[in-house]
């Protein structure tokens, strides 16, 4: 049977706000592997922040073992690639990536800057070479339908009252609603339709509320509180999808500081950012109690824990505790 992409670009860039539609991407890019034998020897994923020239010139130029082609995933080129000289290398270097390599670059972008992204813009000249996709967070609005239709995606069926009381709950958290649309259905176990009273029984108490709380207690600098808090959260929430939600959370921090120095107010930081008036509210007054310049050290400290989790050098658990304690004392 032929791949469904042998007569694709072998360039992609996949980029826009919402992390859990890039996640799923990658992974389909990922299952056109038919031996996960040879998927493992064929794949390589780099963070281009701690990527050398010869280590991805090495990734991208090297043969496939027993397979048609290598898939190679970097993600954060614009943190590494940040001045016209070094875009300029680098565009020349992908622009000769081998019909045998598979690349696939992704990255968060906010929907203001994606039109004037230089990676977008060089797609548009260079439109045989590259194939780019935004994955972007639906409006708040259209969440309902999105639940619907994710919920389909996941093999089950939910009433509209009930996607409605869960669009509540998570706003245009995507990744948020993917986790409870599954565990409603394996509550329910696929044999029916998600009720109103499914939801309220399963998702009442979400993780992200948790994890207003803790960021509550590292702004009013209870270290102890935040531990505790952390490792509750760690005992029921994969690691991974914990750490996803607290970097969202002081990026949204972030940009709610901002909306609040501009004399705006939580009704704006809502229409601003798309998300439920309940987390606007929690979001604003969060925001309120940090300045601009420690949310933007926060925010730099969890990027260097993100690149140190990602090449091996620190757990998760522990970068997690350490930052507590570091907070805590500052």
């Amino acid at each position: 049977m032929p791949c469904p992409y042998d007569n694709m670009p072998n360039l992609y860039f996949l980029f826009g706000n919402d992390e859990f539609a890039i996640t799923r991407k990658l992974k389909e890019f990922a299952a056109d592997f038919t031996d996960p034998t040879s998927a493992d020897m064929n794949t390589a994923r780099l963070d281009a922040r701690s990527t050398g020239e010869d280590d991805l010139n090495n990734a991208v130029n090297a043969m496939p073992f027993l397979a048609k082609r290598r898939l190679v995933l970097l993600e954060n080129i614009s943190s590494k690639y940040n001045n016209p000289s070094a875009r300029k290398k680098f565009l020349e270097f992908i622009g000769k990536t081998p019909e045998s390599t598979r690349l696939v670059m992704y990255e968060s972008v906010e929907p203001r800057d994606a039109e004037k992204h230089w990676l977008v813009k060089w797609a548009e000249k260079n439109s045989k070479l590259i194939q780019t996709r935004a994955f972007m967070l639906p409006r708040l609005k259209d969440m309902t339908g999105w639940i619907v239709n994710e919920t389909k995606n996941q093999g089950g069926k939910i009433e509209p009252r009930a996607a409605e009381m869960l669009k509540d709950m998570v706003g245009v958290d995507t990744r948020q609603a993917g986790m409870e649309i599954a565990k409603l259905l394996a509550y329910v176990n696929w044999a029916r339709a998600i009720t109103l009273q499914d939801v309220e029984a399963v998702c009442i108490v979400t993780s992200q509320q948790s994890v207003f709380d803790f960021v509550d207690a590292l702004a009013n600098g209870n270290g102890k509180a935040a531990q505790h808090l952390l490792h509750r959260l760690l005992e029921t929430e994969d690691e991974f999808s914990l750490w996803g939600m607290v970097v969202r959370q002081f990026r949204l921090l972030i940009q709610a500081r901002e909306i609040l120095d501009g004399r705006g107010n939580q009704n704006d930081v809502a229409r601003a950012l798309g998300v439920h008036p309940f987390v606007a509210e929690k979001a604003a007054r969060q925001a309120a109690r940090f300045s601009t310049e420690s949310l933007e050290y926060i925010y730099h400290k969890l990027l260097t824990i993100d690149e140190g989790v990602k090449t091996s050098q620190v757990t998760l658990d522990l970068a997690l505790d350490t930052l507590v304690v570091e907070l805590a004392e500052k």
